[in-house]
């Protein structure tokens, strides 16, 4: 009988597999998108390679293998179910331009079914969906007749081999693009028997009831990347074919331990054994939502997020506030002379379960313990209150006024909000509510824009100075560590600049002072800094340091740092020392910096450094 894998063991087996098979081994990509500004996570495996799905060379090969971690909160209300993930590991093997269907397929059946160096699952238990065609694509006969070859060989009998079109379930099944442009394309899905029950093949309708039932799951998915979609539409075939496989670890974990939920796997049987002992038997739901969103916490926080009222800290917040609210239903507490509460026990036992494979969360272990209690506490010094106010509200449909009242004054996510009044009955008024928020939102904007300008904390002298001096320190990066490092964040005020940039390694040494001493040596030279507008197009061809993804104006602004003899006249681009997109303000020449000096350089998140320096 075959031993037990555990999660650990089957994302190792899986990298192996495809390594083995001519992919490079390459590293999840933190949770916040480097390059992808109109998304707040990493939904989906294939995000971060969008450039390289769209023809960019990829600087590992044209055959990939990840592990990618991912965060999707679209599907909150399915949380607690057997197969539900706000926080999941996608794993995926990539081809770009090289192999396709034939290839992708027969690897995902071999790894799925193989005893030897893959998962040993049976392969009678297998059922598989393909594109059936629409107006973009016609039908996927070749995936089709390579399943159908391959069962064939294998002796495998039944049916179970099925076309998908939108009218069987009134959505677009088989068909996989991350949004309303990009590369986009057919796909193949793979579904598990978890019962071990279903004879063996079934009819089309049988399966869809089985899906319904939750009696087969999903656990791969090959998509074949061969269209490119525009606006919501597909406007033509990509210059090269792709293949993007994915295939959620927890749901894999699942089949191959043989549970029915992603819950009684490793990943959260320790969780689960401790939310029992610590709350009553029964609300099953309950515990798994405390455990996922926690989970998700650690995650987000482990990768630089903190709790905000927007974009991903919204996300967290709710999370947190969410798992805070479901640990009290659960009669969950600190418990006298314990030095943790109950949801950071919980995750410090996330933490240990992952920090072989994502160190980062290690690193930032306290960070996340401090920015969970420090949450939990500022939520329960409202719950109470707000609580007291949401019963007074409840007695009635809920305008949009107080729903942001409760939100705004109580800190209530609306969706909570929304949850706890669809308990009692009660309507909200959405509309009201997203109308207040985006008063709200564009004065924090405004104020926002005032106080922050370029990720500057005020304009003056020592700030000013202090950007100058980041753009010199940008290049030098460049200059010292390689071309793919690029700016992810900063922050700059009168005492310090902050830079936060790609790169997939601790800076040593000698590579800090390199930094350093190329700074001060620009500094020394006393180099003009100026300002020019331009056309876009003209600052993108001269290679200005730009934001990947952010839309700009037609006209740009762009400031470059020397060469010596560079006058506002003739600035000499093609011989300056760095040249970036940028607003303003700087100093005229870099001779009125000071000396320039690196504090710290740390790791913000998976693949993403930090430095911190002043100027003396």
């Amino acid at each position: 009988m075959q031993t037990m894998l555990s999660s650990s063991e089957i994302r190792s087996r899986f990298l192996h597999f495809f390594k083995q098979r001519g992919h490079a081994i390459i590293s999840s990509a933190p949770l916040v998108p480097l390059n992808d500004p109109s998304v707040l996570f990493n939904t989906a495996g294939m995000q971060p390679l969008v450039p390289y799905l769209l023809g960019e060379p990829h600087p590992a090969g044209v055959r990939i293998v990840d592990s990618q971690k991912c965060v999707r909160t679209v599907d909150i209300d399915e949380i607690g179910d057997n197969t539900h993930a706000t926080f999941f590991e996608m794993l995926g093997n990539w081809s770009l331009g090289d192999y396709f269907k034939k290839e992708a397929i027969n690897w995902s059946y071999e790894f799925l079914t193989s005893k030897e160096d893959g998962l040993g699952l049976d392969p009678n238990r297998l059922y598989v969906t393909v594109f059936g065609g629409n107006q973009d694509a016609p039908k996927d006969t070749d995936a089709h007749a390579t399943w159908t070859e391959l069962f064939a060989r294998a002796g495998i009998k039944g049916e179970r081999i099925y076309y998908m079109t939108a009218d069987a379930r009134g959505k677009e099944p088989n068909w996989w693009s991350a949004g309303d442009s990009g590369p986009c394309g057919p796909d193949s899905e793979m579904f598990y028997d978890v019962t071990g029950t279903l004879d063996l093949g079934m009819t089309k309708e049988e399966y869809m009831a089985a899906d319904d039932r939750q009696d087969i799951v999903e656990i791969w998915n090959d998509v074949f990347m061969e269209y490119l979609k525009k606006d919501g539409s597909v406007v033509g075939k990509l210059e090269k074919q792709n293949v993007d496989t994915g295939s959620g670890l927890e749901r894999v974990t699942m089949v191959a331990q043989g549970k029915n939920n992603i819950f009684a796997t490793d990943m959260f049987s320790d969780v689960m054994e401790f939310l029992n002992g610590r709350s009553p038997e029964g609300v099953m739901r309950t515990k798994r939502i405390v455990a996922d969103h926690i989970r998700t916490a650690v995650f987000l926080i482990g990768d630089g997020v903190t709790p905000s009222n927007t974009d991903q800290g919204y996300i967290l917040r709710r999370l947190i506030r969410r798992a805070v609210r479901f640990a009290d239903d659960l009669g969950l507490a600190q418990k006298k002379g314990e030095t943790r509460s109950d949801l950071s026990a919980v995750a410090d036992m996330f933490i240990k379960k992952y920090c072989d494979v994502y160190p980062v969360l290690l690193e930032h272990s306290q960070a996340i313990f401090t920015e969970l209690e420090e949450e939990e506490k500022r939520f329960r010094e409202t719950l109470s209150r707000g609580m007291r106010e949401f019963e007074k509200l409840a007695t009635k449909d809920i305008s949009g006024d107080d729903a942001f009242t409760l939100f705004s004054s109580y800190g209530f996510p609306f969706e909570l909000t929304k949850e706890l009044a669809d308990e009692k009955g009660v309507v909200v008024d959405e509309l009201g509510f997203s109308e207040n928020m985006k008063k709200h939102q564009s004065l924090s904007r405004a104020g926002s824009e005032q106080k922050f300008k370029g990720g500057l904390a005020d304009d003056s002298v020592a700030t000013i100075r202090l950007h100058t001096a980041h753009h010199l320190l940008l290049r030098a990066l460049q200059l010292v560590l390689g071309p793919d490092v690029h700016q992810r964040g900063s922050n700059i005020t009168q005492e310090r600049l902050r830079i936060d940039f790609a790169h997939g390694t601790k800076m040593t040494d000698e590579q800090k002072k390199a930094v350093e001493d190329l700074v001060n040596e620009k500094i020394v030279e006393n180099l003009p800094v100026i300002r020019t507008e331009m056309n876009l197009g003209d600052a993108e061809l001269l290679g200005a340091e730009h934001e990947f993804g952010a839309k700009y104006p037609d006209r740009v602004s762009v400031y470059s740092v020397g060469p010596k003899g560079a006058t506002r006249e003739d600035p000499q681009f093609d011989k300056r020392f760095s040249i970036e997109f940028c607003g303003g303000p700087h100093v005229n020449r870099t001779g009125e910096l000071g000396r320039f000096k690196i504090l710290k350089e740390e790791a913000s998140s998976q693949g993403v450094r930090r430095i911190k320096a002043i100027l003396e």
